[in-house]
């Protein structure tokens, strides 16, 4: 019988999903999650099989602990263009953008998970009153991510 693991899992998946939304995949090393994360090396070898296989853990928490109740939130709110403005502000799309910029293109399971992603927002803005009538949801959600996508490049120039 193997030795009981010394960290909790979905706590290191959080963890290290903030770690990938402030330095994106390629700029976090396995020695970057060791340390960051206070996990042994083997230990998140054993568990997640390689960096990528916690990188897609670290997306799916995202999608499910942090997107889907950003929709849910968005099916109760009475300001929608306030609210989305705040998820602009909040970087609460960051990880999801990343992902679609910087993995999606090289990488089919990654581009699955943006997928599911970019269509559960599609269908929480497409029952808000937002976009307005003849714009599409596609289009309002280019324009969120594009609009975070800028502050976060303004951000890091003013840096």
């Amino acid at each position: 019988m193997g030795r009981p693991r010394g960290f909790d899992e979905e706590t290191v998946t959080a963890a290290a999903a903030a770690l990938f939304t402030t330095r994106a995949y390629d700029g976090v090393g396995v020695d970057d999650l060791v340390r960051q994360l206070e996990v042994h090396r083997n230990s998140l070898y054993k568990t997640f099989g390689s960096k990528r296989g916690l990188y897609l853990a670290a997306l799916r928490w995202h999608v499910s602990h942090v997107l889907q109740p950003l929709t849910q939130r968005l099916h109760s709110e009475k300001d929608t263009a306030g609210f989305l403005d705040a998820v602009i502000h909040r970087g609460e799309l960051d990880l999801l953008l990343l992902a679609a910029v910087e993995r999606a293109p090289a990488d089919a399971e990654v581009a699955t998970v943006v997928t599911r992603a970019l269509h559960l927002l599609d269908e929480a803005l497409a029952e808000t009153p937002v976009p307005p009538p003849g714009r599409t949801t596609a289009i309002t959600l280019s324009e969120l991510l594009g609009e975070r996508l800028r502050m976060r490049v303004t951000t890091a120039s003013t840096d």
